[in-house]
């Protein structure tokens, strides 16, 4: 039987939302082991006049507990 963790990371992007989530699954990577799946829970964006200036993800990443 495997036991699996649920944590929530928040990140950010200036390219898109897809790269913020790649960044957080990076960034958990560094201190987790056995990640198993990330779920995009929340996205916003920051806007200064009529441009995006930040993509944002509140993301799920779920690991394997050893």
């Amino acid at each position: 039987m495997a036991v699996l963790k649920v944590i929530e990371v928040l990140a950010n992007s200036e390219k898109s939302w897809e790269d913020a989530t790649k960044k957080a699954v990076k960034h958990a990577a560094k201190s987790l082991k056995n990640i198993r799946s990330v779920y995009v829970n929340e996205q916003s964006a920051s806007v200064k006049g009529d441009d995006i200036t930040e993509f944002r993800v509140n993301v799920k990443i779920t690991f394997e507990v050893e």
